[in-house]
């Protein structure tokens, strides 16, 4: 599947090919935009000189880690606290599915089953972990039975909420107005 998002077409074809750069990049979805967060994984392949395995992360000096992040331009709003949270979740990767992020979705018997798995990974709360289902299901092709119920409301077919729905520059501006929505209503 080769993923569309608003960003480099080089980073785009990371996340399209590399499971792990594309977890890394829903690691780093928080508090920065979206095309920030999903180019950072092409980024900090360019500092490393090649496409990082979650072993090589997971082993990664931590404060020589830090200082890849936060090269300028640094790789999110908080390199320190991402840094470590990518390394942890790396470690994760390496204690219980191999090193390969692939091993987090491969063979689930269901949607249930994806979500928990997602939800176990350090920073994924439950938000964040039914967002990576729907990206997952949407735009990966990973479609254990039940996956959308999983995803919740990012699983709907023909929403605009999250990274999921994004393939192109209207579908941006259709999930964009969707978050400034929420965040109003959140207000009142």
């Amino acid at each position: 599947m080769t993923l569309s998002l608003p960003i480099d077409a080089e980073a785009n074809e990371l996340l399209s090919h590399d499971p792990l750069a594309l977890l890394i990049g829903m690691v780093l979805d928080q508090q920065i935009p979206l095309e920030k967060a999903f180019s950072s994984p092409y980024v900090l392949a360019q500092r490393l000189g090649h496409a990082p395995t979650a072993v090589e992360l997971a082993e990664y000096d931590p404060d020589e880690l830090i200082a890849i992040f936060a090269k300028p331009p640094a790789l999110h709003r908080f390199p320190k606290a991402m840094a470590v949270r990518v390394q942890e979740v790396c470690r994760a990767l390496v204690d219980r599915y191999d090193g390969d992020a692939a091993n987090l979705w491969t063979g689930v018997a269901d949607g249930t089953e994806l979500l928990k798995r997602v939800a176990s990974l350090p920073g994924f709360g439950k938000q964040k972990s039914q967002i990576f289902v729907a990206l997952l299901g949407k735009q990966y092709g990973v479609q254990p039975a039940g996956w959308r119920e999983a995803a919740g409301g990012y699983g709907e077919a023909g929403s605009f909420k999250s990274v999921a729905d994004i393939v192109d520059d209207q579908s941006l501006g259709k999930v964009r107005a969707y978050k400034k929505e929420m965040k109003a209503a959140a207000k009142a």
